[in-house]
């Protein structure tokens, strides 16, 4: 399978990339795995048109023919072993190809919320994206273990 993460803005802070390194590096035998990072925007100031304009470069950077799965706190919520059934019915019908879209501190817009497939909730709780981030890419990896049967430990 297939996995692109679009995510608004970088991981700054060397423990977010050396976590995100990690579940990535783990992830490689299960899945091809690419993260397309598009540039952050200040919303101190006109707060709709930065959301606007992230959207915008997510837009852009979503891969053909993938089925979008947008991470908002109002979305659907999964165990892991209802998010690897998930994958598992994608793979099976076709849908080879998953692109996740993680948002800044802002959120996502409109425009990005309503060109996804589907909602995905990681959390009730807010997360910052960094850390939204990295939960995914676990979440991911223990998804394809429970699809394989394999066991996880951390």
């Amino acid at each position: 399978m297939r996995l692109t993460v679009v995510a608004v803005g970088r991981l700054k802070e060397p423990f977010w990339r050396e976590a995100a390194v990690e579940y990535e590096k783990r992830l490689r035998p299960y899945a091809t795995l690419h993260v397309r990072e598009v540039p952050d925007q200040d919303i101190s100031g006109d707060r709709a048109r930065a959301i606007e304009r992230e959207g915008e470069a997510v837009l852009a950077a979503l891969p053909e023919r993938a089925r979008v799965i947008a991470l908002d706190e109002r979305g659907s919520e999964r165990t892991s072993p209802q998010l690897s059934k998930r994958l598992e019915e994608m793979m099976v019908s076709g849908d080879s190809h998953a692109a996740f879209v993680v948002g800044g501190s802002a959120g996502l817009s409109e425009a990005v919320l309503a060109r996804a497939d589907e909602r995905m909730s990681l959390s009730r709780m807010t997360l910052p994206h960094q850390l939204a981030r990295v939960v995914l890419f676990e979440q991911l990896y223990r998804a394809f273990k429970i699809m394989k049967g394999e066991p996880y430990h951390l």
